[in-house]
């Protein structure tokens, strides 16, 4: 038996329970990992809450790093000791440890550690796709990242100011603004004092940005619109405000804009993507790219006050869970 989180039910923080779990043995093709840090993100408390589906019940989580201590019947190319991490799929990582697909996990290396590699795969996967993928980010771009200070919004500010783009951010506090600032933003709007659409407008002499990176959903959807240039891209990939309106294909004509609502999952399906992402991701930390804040950690076992000051927006960059 080993302990893990457990949801029965769905609704606030305190339905995460932590109890006992049989685990069971690595069939064919799966290893057995025991975690050593796990990745919070912001997908857990969607899952937590309803906003997406999964069977109940469940223990949460989409990513982790750990070290393979079994390996199912006939496989190669994975070891009992190997320092492993995974991101997406399959959902679980809130455990002391659990069964994987030996294909959905990646080496970490050695110069990087664990507790960075878990509080930056996803996030590091996530602002891949968005940048290099969905909208090819290049110099001469400028750019809107809502959340500029979240544990994406970070690496995104970083990534795009190495790329060569003008990064304009949006934060909730002074304390935020100063960390965008750091990471690259050259534009911090502070939203609680200001209103963003007026200030974009501003700062572009009203031409607007080619895109905009939107995590917060309902409360920046129809602003994200009104700060685009022609031919804009309005790339949602977040919800922390709540599940933004129906879009009529008119707000969407007026300027001939793109919309798109990507999914990590989807760009890394293949193996080869799964490698080729996380190992850019990897070499940006290695090269001093991407610099990652590990601003809070909190034992497994209080998961629940992790998720519940990550939605009082009490938290800033990366937060990690220990078992």
């Amino acid at each position: 038996m080993v302990k893990a989180v457990r949801i029965y039910e769905l609704g606030g923080p305190e339905v995460l329970k932590w109890e006992d779990v049989e685990i069971g043995e690595p069939g064919e093709g799966e290893i057995r990992v025991r975690n050593k840090a796990i990745g919070f993100n912001f997908i857990d408390i969607y899952f937590r809450k309803g906003v997406y589906k999964s069977p109940l019940p469940f223990t949460p989580g989409v990513e982790a790093v750990g070290e393979v201590i079994a390996v199912g019947p006939g496989l190669t190319g994975r070891k009992v000791g190997d320092l492993v991490a995974y991101a997406g799929e399959p959902m679980g990582s809130y455990a002391e440890e659990q069964i994987l697909p030996a294909n959905r996990v990646v080496p970490v290396p050695s110069s990087i550690d664990p507790l960075v590699a878990a509080s930056l795969l996803t996030k590091g996967m996530t602002a891949q796709f968005l940048l290099r993928r969905c909208f090819k980010v290049k110099k001469g771009h400028t750019i809107l990242v809502h959340a500029a200070a979240g544990g994406v919004g970070s690496l995104l500010c970083q990534w795009a100011n190495a790329l060569g783009a003008t990064v304009i951010g949006t934060v909730s506090t002074k304390e935020k603004a100063a960390q965008a600032k750091e990471d690259g933003c050259h534009h911090v709007i502070i939203y609680t004092d200001e209103d963003f659409v007026t200030s974009v407008s501003d700062i572009t002499s009203g031409n607007g940005v080619d895109v905009v990176y939107d995590s917060v959903g309902k409360d920046t959807f129809q602003g994200s619109l009104d700060c685009l240039k022609l031919h804009g891209y309005m790339l949602s990939f977040g919800q922390s405000s709540g599940t933004p309106d129906p879009v009529q294909l008119s707000a969407i004509a007026a300027k001939s804009l793109f919309l798109t609502r990507p999914s990590l999952k989807h760009y890394a399906t293949t193996r080869d993507e799964l490698l080729e992402t996380a190992g850019e991701v990897f070499a940006n930390v290695a090269s001093g790219v991407l610099k990652v804040r590990v601003n809070h950690t909190y034992p497994l076992s209080q998961a629940a006050q992790a998720q519940a000051d990550v939605e009082g927006r009490k938290t800033s960059g990366s937060v990690v869970l220990i078992p």
